[in-house]
């Protein structure tokens, strides 16, 4: 347990009363930044994909399921990520498909849908998301160029030589990475809105919510995400 000042109940007040002010401006802020990110322009769509699902082939149209809106999550699994096949889904992309399946019915009803894809088969994905009880939609995007196309995924030459990854040039960049696009249709098409990549999907990640104000915080010091399992894993010895 690290040390930690201890004052009054005034001084409490005082102290609670500055930071206040302070979460206030950071919501304007978080506000004006939602604000900003809808304003981005729409990017048509022109590229045709399909994807597996274990309903069959579905093009990207077909994964809106009726609604106007869809957010696409790139989950990490398998594919130059790791070769253990007890745990072929990352870590941290299993920690944030966590939080998928209970914001659903909200996102439903408010004309969103969320899916999440990987490049891996359809029944390694089936497979993993019945150990992890999840019920999202998960498609396999396996022979398409949707993860490339939408920054999550890299050539072997680009994995050399480098490439852009979250809207900057790295020398080098692993095979793929987490995160989220977003798509809307209009005007009789498919428009990209938005990405966000690396810590970006933090937001997706309602646990940190409750961790941020817990008494010690996401308590990670330098080892940012090193605590985290897979649920089941918890308690676990090693």
């Amino acid at each position: 347990m690290p040390e930690h000042a201890v004052g009054t109940r005034d001084e409490w007040l005082v102290a609670s009363k500055e930071l206040l002010a302070a979460e206030k401006e950071h919501s304007r802020r978080g506000d004006e930044l939602a604000r900003r990110r809808r304003d981005l322009p729409w990017v048509r769509v022109e590229k045709e994909y399909v994807f597996e699902t274990g309903d069959g082939p579905k093009t990207l149209a077909e994964l809106f399921d009726g609604r106007s809106q869809l957010l696409v999550y790139h989950f990490m699994f398998g594919f130059g990520y790791r070769v253990d096949e007890q745990n072929p889904g990352c870590t941290g992309c299993s920690f944030v498909a966590d939080h998928f399946d209970g914001v659903r019915p909200h996102l439903n009803g408010h004309g969103v849908t969320l899916v999440s894809e990987s490049i891996a088969p359809i029944e390694q994905l089936q497979a993993y998301a019945h150990r992890m009880g999840w019920t999202f939609p998960w498609v396999s995007s396996l022979g398409s160029d949707f993860k490339y196309d939408f920054g999550a995924a890299f050539t072997e030459d680009e994995q050399e030589n480098g490439a852009e990854f979250n809207f900057r040039h790295e020398d080098r960049v692993a095979p793929q990475r987490e995160g989220m696009s977003a798509f809307i249709l209009h005007d009789g098409g498919i428009h990209h809105t938005y990405s966000t990549y690396a810590r970006g999907v933090e937001q997706f990640m309602g646990t940190f919510g409750f961790l941020d104000v817990a008494p010690l915080g996401r308590n990670e010091e330098d080892d940012t995400g090193g605590w985290w399992q897979r649920h089941d894993e918890y308690g676990r010895q090693s």
